[in-house]
């Protein structure tokens, strides 16, 4: 049971470290690339592998909930699938609604992001559409985090109980 606790917290921690990882990617694309839309388009790719992963781990982690768990206490049980769905649901609406809608506003806008006025209707649009974005991901950033110590707590409050040795004293010292 250790081992599946571990490949779960993997699973978590590894989503965790790319949504870091692509905070970092994000603010070189746009300080390192000659081109804004260069890097417009890299972070778009990148955070779109990021949410369908976010999304994958976040309901292959809610499937396993459904297995083994006949001593968990219910209330950190239910917490946690509550958390993984608020997960998912992040990394959709990211990935389905936000980023689809920002590409159809840039696609409107009909040139380069930066040769557009900044009071203009659709520019004001996409930069809102981008602090909903950036909004989302930290929501799934801290469900991610919740999740991480609530498998990290079980796992280790498994562990001791398992290393815990059942002895009946009554039969041991019969008087």
């Amino acid at each position: 049971m250790k081992f599946f606790f571990d490949i779960r917290l993997l699973l978590v921690a590894l989503w965790l470290g790319a949504a870091v990882f692509f905070i970092g990617v994000a603010q070189t694309a746009f300080s390192v690339l000659a081109e804004r839309e260069i890097a417009g388009a890299m972070v778009s790719r990148t955070l779109a592998l990021l949410n369908y992963g976010g999304l994958a781990i976040a309901l292959v982690l809610l499937a396993t909930t459904l297995i083994g768990h006949g001593a968990a206490n219910r209330f950190w049980l239910w917490t946690e699938r509550f958390i993984l769905l608020v997960l998912a649901s992040a990394c959709a609406v990211g990935q389905f609604v936000i980023a689809w809608w920002m590409l159809l506003v840039r696609q409107e806008m009909g040139k380069p992001i930066d040769q557009v006025p900044v009071d203009d209707p659709l520019r004001i649009q996409f930069n809102t559409l981008h602090e909903y974005s950036v909004w989302v991901l930290m929501v799934g950033m801290g469900a991610a985090v919740i999740v991480f110590f609530i498998i990290a707590n079980r796992r280790t409050a498994t562990a001791a109980k398992d290393n815990v040795l059942d002895i009946n004293f009554e039969d041991q010292f019969k008087i």
